[in-house]
């Protein structure tokens, strides 16, 4: 007989396991460096036709190239797709999982 877990347990597991969490696992496909789509995508900060600046479940997201267009944008189902020519991709800043670790043995005694 399975039982349910406490909601100290469901707190600690990660997104991708915790049931009814509407957001995506993080991940992003490029094809042929012209058209990009990514997941698990929480807000937009800026974009031009040579950069695209999104904040992800992993950290900010940057995206170089040339006459870029932002073809199509889910925020509720957290889905961004990108045209155009793809020049970088590029994290900037901790993802919510570095900030969340422990800092080992004394960094989980003296919380």
């Amino acid at each position: 007989m399975k039982r349910g877990l406490a909601p100290e347990e469901l707190a600690n597991r990660p997104d991708e396991q915790r049931p009814g969490l509407a957001r995506k696992r993080h991940q992003f496909t490029l094809k042929h460096r012209e058209s990009l789509s990514v997941e698990g995508v929480i807000n937009v900060e800026s974009f031009d036709d040579q950069e695209v600046l999104l904040e992800t479940d992993q950290g900010m997201m940057t995206i170089r190239g040339d006459e870029l267009h932002i073809k199509e944008l889910n925020l509720d189902g957290g889905n961004l797709l990108v045209d155009g020519f793809v020049r970088a991709i590029e994290y900037t800043g901790d993802s919510p999982r570095d900030k969340n670790r422990t800092k080992g043995l004394l960094g989980r005694l003296f919380k």
